[in-house]
């Protein structure tokens, strides 16, 4: 299976964007999901996962402004970030979890 992220761009603080993560073949169904971020120069940080079950879970930072959801249907998971900060600046991963594949990122940019 592999995963390819999309959806990123350059937004100025309080705007939205939404990604967009769509996986290959069959196995996206039966895995949760995931989005993590890695700001320059700062360690990847873990931001929702989405079980298959439909519970989330949000990092403090993200929480009330970020929402995970997927369509099993289409094979994709989405973020929808809402209420953006620069602090949000930095490239966005989706993860598989049961397979523990990572989609290439996609860039979000946020300008003050």
């Amino acid at each position: 299976v592999q995963l390819q992220a999309s959806g990123g761009g350059l937004v100025q603080a309080g705007g939205s964007l939404r990604l967009s993560c769509v996986a290959s073949g069959d196995r996206f169904r039966d895995s949760a999901v995931g989005w993590y971020r890695q700001a320059p120069g700062k360690l990847r940080e873990w931001v929702t996962t989405r079980l298959i079950g439909g519970a989330t879970n949000y990092a403090d930072s993200v929480k009330g402004r970020f929402a995970i959801s997927r369509d099993d249907a289409k094979n994709t998971a989405y973020l929808q970030m809402n209420n953006l900060s620069p602090e949000d600046t930095g490239v966005y991963y989706c993860r598989l979890f049961k397979y523990d594949v990572w989609g290439q990122g996609t860039q979000v940019t946020v300008s003050s």
